[in-house]
């Protein structure tokens, strides 16, 4: 079975002060992931360590960072690396989230060496990948995601394709209050599914977990989630709310 996954996206927000407050509220409540569930928490830089102290004897627990540079090393002030994130035992990391392709460039051709090294230094990719509305309303995002898909990740081997998550988020349902209908993502997920099918085989297609990521919160979840090709969430605001945030780890199949 496939990994059910609740990813909390922090983006820009808390400081060190409220970001252990809310680990703090989010822990103590027992929280008993079932088999195959996760919950991954990306939070800021300045962060990391001390949310892997939070979650490191918790079972299903990661830490994730919500970027990294293209490069291995180099003159590249003010940007970290896979390297980085492992050599302090982050094993995940966002690639290519809508954020970062719109305000800081990030091409499909860029986002494909991403990926390419955090799976050289063991860091799990987050692929997110998913349409704008003016792509939605043309009626071309099938067309668009594939292309995103083709781009960045069909350049993998069989088993590199197997370590990534990817993530889809509809642009135009990220903190806007809109959310895709739960057909809707079911949708767009079973076709990034026949897409990774067409090029990998049903199998391994199976095995690859498609997270939904635009405005998941706790009164929704339960929906999403019960979709059969939806496999959590990545989850922005809500995520900085402890109840809403707990609520979504238990809507998990």
């Amino acid at each position: 079975m496939r990994k059910q996954i609740a990813a909390a996206n922090w983006k820009m927000n808390l400081t060190y002060q409220q970001a252990e407050k809310l680990f703090d509220e989010l822990l103590e409540e027992p929280i008993s992931l079932k088999e195959g569930q996760e919950a991954i928490f990306a939070v800021p830089f300045p962060y990391l360590i001390m949310a892997k102290s939070e979650v490191d004897e918790m079972h299903g627990f990661h830490i994730a960072a919500q970027n990294c540079n293209n490069k291995k090393s180099g003159a590249f002030t003010g940007e970290v690396s896979a390297e980085m994130l492992q050599s302090i035992g982050i094993n995940y990391c966002i690639i290519g989230h809508s954020e970062r392709r719109e305000y800081f460039g990030d091409t499909n051709a860029i986002i494909a060496e991403k990926v390419n090294i955090c799976l050289q230094h063991k860091v799990t990719p987050i692929f997110c990948c998913g349409e704008v509305l003016a792509i939605r309303e043309e009626g071309t995002q099938n067309a668009f995601v594939q292309q995103q898909l083709e781009e960045s990740l069909f350049h993998l081997s069989e088993s590199d394709i197997t370590k990534i998550i990817i993530a889809y988020e509809p642009v135009w349902a990220i903190g806007t209050g809109k959310t895709a209908t739960t057909a809707q993502a079911q949708e767009m997920h079973h076709y990034i599914r026949s897409v990774l099918a067409s090029k990998y085989g049903d199998n391994i297609a199976d095995e690859i977990s498609i997270l939904y990521g635009g405005s998941v919160k706790a009164a929704n979840a339960n929906e999403l989630f019960a979709a059969p090709d939806v496999d959590g969430g990545l989850v922005g605001g809500a995520s900085l709310v402890a109840t809403e945030f707990l609520s979504i780890i238990k809507a998990l199949k």
